[in-house]
């Protein structure tokens, strides 16, 4: 270990003599400071925080991520290429212990300065909330600078699979469809199943029923959210809608509704409070939404996130804590990205090559149409008739295996998370340290220390 936390010291010296950690102190705390002066908000204390949260942790990630990647490659590919490697590698030190010593010089670089960003971050948000009135204090506590715990209606993916599939198999018995159309009118069958679902028509109702599992132990007492979205395929002339709540069963829990229709705006989130111990024994809570007949339109609620509950589930500061923590996460697999791409090129190539696969794996909503499409050329939207490639038969089986890589590791948002006041557990943290580092870190890792112990660093210098 001593020989591998040389190496961290010295990849440490070559941030400072590159000056890159005094100039991303600089660009951090301009960032931390300077860009809630120029963002703009909706007027409200909870917007304007979760804006600074958003803007904020995603301009570090931004700063962070990009300078890890640069200061990975440049390491380890300019010392090769300056001659710096060469007078290592004689020394009794394995290459691999050089690899490791790389990283972990990054990781501790990116850990001073994710700390103190981080803490600018949290400092500036609780100086602003405690200016502010009481009112708005409370609604800051309850929704945003703090750790809730959602409870959604459970999946009925499998139902909607059966149904589409029995309608499927009925118009291919009544009539012809061609074998190239069928996963489109698969696609078409399965989006109106779940519109029967999602649609609310004027003057009905619908019935959601959560379950919100273990959290009932110790919500009683306590007052919950709901969070709701819908669409409509008419405006309206307020453009808004009137909608009817009502939460509870009446003689059998504590009932709880609205006495005057409620006013929403569609395809935005709305948040509102309802009381506490509506729920019953087994912790399952009841709510129904009535659609007015003057609305004129239905309604649709997305089976996704057309209906949510939250409820409180920690403080804001250990939550922050495990938001970075997953940021902490993603550095690390872009220093293992970085120091692989230089395990075998050059500082240029190497750059451009990590950044690629940076873009890569940001446009997996891109590949992800092609593989459902099956293809990556475009249809023709007006007949309806799929597109076809030549090259589809060697890229879409590519795709498919690259977007099995990137669902591994993509669904970690702590950004998201913070900014809307949701729970990050201690699961999801050490879930995103296992598949994030350990796993897609550990092939990277791997595979530039394989790299690195092939490479012949005499040929290298003799490239120059």
């Amino acid at each position: 270990m001593q020989r591998i936390f040389a190496i961290a010291g010295l990849t440490w010296k070559a941030a400072f003599r590159f000056k890159l950690f005094l100039v991303l102190a600089v660009l951090l705390l301009v960032a931390v400071v300077g860009l809630p002066l120029l963002i703009k908000d909706d007027g409200t204390a909870r917007g304007f925080t979760q804006i600074i949260l958003t803007y904020t942790l995603s301009v570090i990630t931004g700063l962070l991520g990009l300078s890890t990647l640069w200061l990975a490659c440049g390491t380890l590919a300019r010392d090769i290429e300056e001659c710096q490697m060469q007078v290592v590698a004689t020394k009794p030190i394995a290459r691999w212990q050089i690899w490791i010593g790389k990283w972990i010089g990054l990781m501790s670089l990116n850990a001073v300065l994710l700390v103190l960003a981080g803490g600018f971050v949290f400092g500036l948000l609780q100086w602003r909330a405690g200016k502010l009135p009481a009112a708005e204090q409370k609604i800051l506590r309850e929704q945003v600078l703090v750790a809730r715990g959602s409870a959604k209606e459970a999946s009925n993916a499998s139902v909607i699979e059966q149904e589409t599939e029995r309608i499927l198999q009925e118009r291919l018995k009544s009539s012809a469809v061609e074998k190239v159309d069928v996963p489109e009118v698969r696609k078409q069958i399965s989006e109106q199943v779940k519109a029967v679902q999602q649609l609310v028509p004027p003057s009905y109702q619908r019935i959601w029923e959560i379950d919100l599992g273990f959290a009932k132990n110790y919500l009683h007492g306590k007052p919950l959210q709901l969070r709701v979205k819908f669409n409509s395929a008419q405006k309206s002339a307020s453009g808004t809608f009137q909608t009817l709540w009502q939460v509870g069963v009446p003689d059998k829990t504590k009932f709880w509704r609205t006495d005057y229709p409620m006013s929403l705006a569609p395809d935005t989130f709305h948040e509102f409070e309802i009381p506490a111990d509506l729920f019953d024994e087994n912790g399952k809570l009841t709510i129904m939404l009535v659609n007015p007949p003057q609305n004129g339109t239905a309604l649709l609620f997305p089976l996704d996130e057309g209906m949510e509950v939250l409820y409180p589930e920690g403080g804001f500061a250990l939550n922050f804590a495990r938001g970075l923590g997953i940021i902490f996460c993603w550095l690390a697999l872009l220093a293992a990205l970085g120091l692989m791409a230089a395990s075998f090129l050059s500082f240029p190539v190497a750059a451009f090559f990590s950044l690629a696969l940076l873009i890569v794996g940001l446009s997996s909503s891109t590949l992800g149409e092609s593989v459902e499409s099956g293809s990556v050329a475009a249809g023709n939207e007006e007949t309806g008739v799929a597109g076809h490639s030549v090259v589809d038969i060697i890229l879409i089986p590519a795709f498919k295996g690259l977007l099995t890589i990137l669902r591994i590791i993509e669904n970690f948002s702590p950004v998201e998370a913070l900014s809307s006041g949701r729970s990050i557990t201690w699961g999801e943290l050490g879930q995103a340290f296992a598949q994030i580092v350990l796993l897609t870190g550990g092939v990277f890792a791997v595979a530039g220390i394989v790299f690195f112990n092939r490479r012949e660093l005499a040929t290298a210098q003799g490239t120059q």
